[in-house]
């Protein structure tokens, strides 16, 4: 049982990882300018929309907004900073420009040439959404795109189709990481709020890994023919 000021209860609450059951009046997570949170989140949409500035620096002026107008309290801003999160994501940065210096992604692309080159477009293409997704958990999805667009066009010259299908496939598999958390940001963010086990992932990622190859490759072949 607690007793206290009526206003402080609600963020006592979540710092102790608390519910309130006794007295429903108690709401979790304390007030919340909605009108100006909701303003904030949508001018950021929009400058993104409209080209206005960087990802970082719009998302980054968004979040210093919300704490200037209050909708977020500094304390609160501070307790959700996950170190161990942002040390490990620091850490998976450089591991792209190792691929890339160190002739990995030169290798890979001869490999998949010497797989590819007895299969039908399909099976080529499926080939190329299926290795970028078993490539971006181990990157951030930029990076994958990064490391895997020339060696997906190349690929696709060497077995004489046109490359845009196969670009295509490779934005999709690189924004498709469900197996693990620690392949895009989303993924991580979650795992601590949300109680999330690393078995969670390719338990649930799985299906929908299986149901995004199955429909994507026919939808890039219909909108991007190969030949």
């Amino acid at each position: 049982m607690l007793q206290g000021d009526q206003d402080l209860l609600p963020e006592r609450f979540g710092d102790l990882g608390l519910l309130p059951l006794a007295d429903r009046a108690v709401s979790l997570g304390g007030k919340r300018r909605v009108l100006v949170t909701s303003a904030i989140v949508v001018g950021a949409v929009v400058a993104l929309a409209l080209g206005l500035a960087t990802v970082p620096i719009v998302f980054f002026t968004a979040a210093v907004l919300l704490i200037a107008f209050k909708s977020v309290p500094l304390r609160d801003a501070y307790s959700t900073i996950d170190a161990p999160i942002l040390l490990m994501l620091a850490a998976l940065i450089p591991i792209s420009d190792t691929l890339r210096t160190t002739g990995t992604t030169d290798l890979l692309a001869s490999s998949l040439a010497q797989v590819g080159s007895g299969l039908p477009g399909w099976a080529a293409l499926a080939l190329i959404v299926a290795t970028t997704m078993a490539l971006t958990p181990f990157l951030n999805n930029a990076a994958t795109v990064l490391v895997m667009a020339p060696i997906a066009a190349g690929f696709a010259t060497k077995l004489g189709y046109k490359p845009d299908a196969f670009l295509m496939a490779c934005a999709i598999g690189a924004a498709s990481d469900f197996l693990t958390p620690i392949g895009h940001q989303c993924n991580t963010l979650v795992m601590g709020p949300g109680g999330y086990r690393f078995s969670d992932y390719p338990r649930l990622g799985a299906p929908l890994t299986l149901l995004v190859l199955l429909i994507s490759v026919p939808m890039l072949i219909l909108i991007w023919p190969l030949k």
